[in-house]
Parts: C-alpha cells; structure tokens; sequence
C-alpha cells in the first residue's frame, strides 16, 4: 500500500500517539499564513538579505494580526533562497520547500509528536542552512518515518548519542536565535521522510522545483502530524 495511505491511516488510527510539536492551542492560538513566493510583494530583496530586518517584518506580522505562531512552507516555490549562495547550483537554483515552518520568537519549545529514538543530529553551521538539526526515526505498526528538526538552539545538541530513545511529548529543543540557526528569523523547520537514505544530521529542506514529484513521493505534508487547521 501506498506509504501516504499507510501513515494517514495511523494517524487517524491511533489519536493518542500523535502529541504537539509546539505549544499550539486550537482554540486560542491563532496561525498567521505566510507565503514566501513571489506573489509577497510586501518583502522587499533588502529585507530579505538583512536578518534583522527580516526578523522584524516577520515579528509586525505576527504582532500584528494577533497571531502566536506562522506558518506555510509545504512544496512551496519560495523566492526568499536567493539570500544565500547554500541554495544555488549550476543547472537550477533550489527554491522548493519541502517541511513546513513555524515562525515564533526564539526560545519557543519543540517537543516530539511521536515517539521514536534520535537517529542523528548535527550543527548544520552555514549561512542559509538549518544550524542546530535533528532527526528523529519512527516506527509506526511497521512503517518507517523520520522527523526532521532545524533552526533549533545549539545547546540543544549536548548530550544526544544516536539511538536515545525519545517519547511522544519529550521536549527535543527551542528555536534558536539568528546567531544558532543558519541566520534566520526564529523559526522551525519540521519535515517527515519516508526513506532518508545514507544522510545523518542533515536531510535536503530545499530541492529543485523541476524535482517536485518526486520529492512529494518521500516527502507527506507535515500536517498531517501537527494537525493545524487552515490559518484564517
């Protein structure tokens, strides 16, 4: 069967498996929908290049609209990877994202929906890049999935050895601020894969627009664990 189908199908099986990634309250909390195309003429290229400024235009958002945390991202055809030569190859610029992110003050806590164990980590340390990364391996009735964390703090890295087992609910980390997390305005980059092959500590987040078919075969849109509804 179809490894889409078997996870939705866990998920909707077994409720009580699923917990948060952040702390996000439905009936409270509201998700400001940001979009990074170039249909938000609203970002200028200046903002994007500036770190500070970008962590404030996205700070007025939230603000703003009275929202604790954005979020968008899934195979999103972004024009904001044009900051950093990371995204840039000969044949064609990565502009495909492929996680979801959640935007949030730094110090916002992560926690693990799943329980599962820690399969690797590392410090991604490269302007652009996620900075302080985790990937967690779950094993749902049979079926192999992995979770991926970026843009975390990096005293969240002490102390991880491969293999540590980690349960649904266990804080993994927080957002890391500018300085930590690849010079990004805080955020979360979280990210579900079927098969992640020989990487360790680090998994493509951004891939070729021409690829997108078959990044979308491995990659299942992460809300299908974070469950947030459709931001007003």
């Amino acid at each position: 069967m179809n490894k889409h189908i078997l996870l939705a199908n866990y998920i909707k099986s077994h409720p009580t498996e699923v917990g948060k990634v952040v702390d996000y309250n439905a009936e409270t909390d509201l998700l400001y929908p940001f979009d990074f195309t170039a249909a938000n003429t609203g970002l200028t290229a200046e903002d994007i290049e500036d770190t500070n400024r970008f962590s404030a235009w996205v700070e007025k958002k939230l603000v703003g609209n009275n929202c604790r945390y954005g979020v968008g991202g899934y195979m999103e055809h972004r024009t904001i990877y044009a900051r950093s030569v990371h995204f840039n190859t000969e044949d064609e610029p990565r502009r495909l994202h492929l996680g979801v992110d959640i935007w949030a003050g730094a110090g916002t806590l992560v926690y693990a929906p799943l329980a599962g164990h820690i399969h690797s980590f590392r410090d991604n340390n490269n302007h652009g890049d996620y900075g302080p990364t985790i990937i967690l391996q779950h094993n749902l009735d049979g079926l192999e999935l992995y979770s991926l964390y970026g843009h975390l703090s990096r005293k969240d890295l002490a102390g991880l050895h491969a293999g540590m087992k980690i349960e649904k609910g266990q804080q993994l980390g927080a957002f890391g601020n500018q300085e930590d997390n690849g010079h990004w305005p805080p955020h979360l980059h979280f990210q579900l894969m079927f098969n992640i092959e020989d990487c360790a500590g680090d998994y493509p987040g951004v891939a070729k627009f021409s690829e997108k078919e078959k990044w979308v075969k491995n990659i299942p849109d992460p809300n299908i664990v974070l469950q947030f509804p459709n931001p007003e």
